[in-house]
């Protein structure tokens, strides 16, 4: 299996990204190979410093780097030799050594221009949306979108409905997931027109086990396992959750630690699972569904276990068959939702124009 690396991308790039990548060295196959993407004189001075030698780590030159701060689509035409563009090159279907995977804590936008650019969309997607998986207290949620879609269109929820549910079904192993959409309340009335054209088209969509509404408070109470959103408020929900998580066992732990110390000694394995399984760096990265081939976005802030576990993740996830499955979903959902979509664009406009 061949995966290719950003590592230039993130706030701790490039030695964080490449310790990584030497970490995860030991679960790879010895015929697997990880393609290191970036400036070739800093990745192989790096490399030499840490006295690593292997045949399954190979260099693809990128000398130019985008910044977390520019912008994305601006960037990915104007730095075309950059980490985060020859990295998705690599994962296009054009390519003729193409890799299996590509994963990046780069700038997230870029990222998803450069995949949807180069690795282009799979067969009936509109819009590819980052898909999530957060530890709730009775199993996994899968949250999407976190981030690639700030301003969707009311199909492209819909899609992102059926696209987690297929996720949720063949990677985490969960039947019949329940699909809910995130509202300011459960009640029908309330929330803005295009959450209701949303709910419309989920409720139409053949075989998809739509639940309704729920609010902020219920994501980790179980009362769903995928969660749709659009990109700006499933960016925040996701932020909110990790810190809320890290505050919540280190305030415990502080308390205990006040009242009786003897205590906080017993108590402390305890934190450190419950940090573990809220340990964003423990999940790696989110997959970009809808992109034609495997592509994993990583927090920015990602540290070396970030990565290996990244490039753990993605060896699995490029043998679910999850993009097939997705394919087959979408054409046989498209025809019921595609119709009543631009008939609710339709009457929205109507709408606009007698206003």
């Amino acid at each position: 299996m061949r995966l290719a690396v950003d590592v230039m991308g993130g706030d701790n790039a490039p030695d964080d990204i490449l310790k990584g990548c030497i970490e995860a060295l030991p679960g790879l196959a010895p015929d697997d190979r990880l393609i290191l993407v970036g400036q070739r004189a800093v990745i192989e001075e790096i490399l030499d410093e840490s006295g690593v030698s292997d045949d399954r780590l190979v260099i693809e030159d990128a000398p130019e780097v985008i910044g977390m701060d520019e912008s994305p689509v601006d960037a990915v035409r104007q730095k075309k030799n950059s980490s985060i563009a020859r990295m998705c090159v690599l994962g296009s279907h054009k390519t003729a050594d193409r890799v299996d995977a590509v994963i990046s804590a780069g700038n997230t936008g870029a990222c998803v221009s450069a995949a949807t650019m180069h690795m282009r969309r799979l067969p009936g997607v509109h819009r590819p949306g980052i898909a999530v998986t957060i530890p709730g207290f009775n199993g996994p949620v899968v949250l999407c979108d976190a981030g690639a879609n700030p301003e969707p269109r009311p199909v492209h929820l819909a899609q992102y409905g059926v696209m987690a549910e297929t996720y949720a079904s063949h990677v985490l192993g969960i039947k019949n997931p329940r699909v809910a959409q995130v509202n300011i309340g459960a009640e029908e009335a309330k929330g803005t027109g295009m959450i209701k054209q949303v709910r419309d088209l989920l409720r139409v969509t053949p075989g998809l086990n739509y639940i309704g509404y729920i609010e902020g408070r219920d994501l980790l109470e179980g009362a769903a396992d995928v969660v749709v959103t659009d990109g700006f408020v499933g960016n925040t929900m996701l932020k909110l959750a990790e810190g809320l998580a890290s505050s919540l066992v280190k305030a415990i732990v502080n308390e205990i630690l006040e009242v009786d110390p003897e205590l906080s000694l017993r108590f402390e394995p305890v934190a450190r699972r419950l940090l573990k399984r809220n340990d964003y760096h423990e999940y790696g990265g989110a997959p970009l569904l809808g992109v034609n081939g495997v592509c994993i976005i990583c927090h920015g802030s990602s540290k070396p276990r970030t990565i290996a576990s990244a490039i753990r993740n993605a060896r699995e996830f490029v043998n679910t068959g999850v993009n097939e499955a997705i394919v087959q979903r979408l054409a046989e959902i498209n025809p019921a939702i595609e119709p009543a979509a631009a008939a609710a664009v339709a009457a929205t406009a109507d709408a606009r124009s007698k206003a």
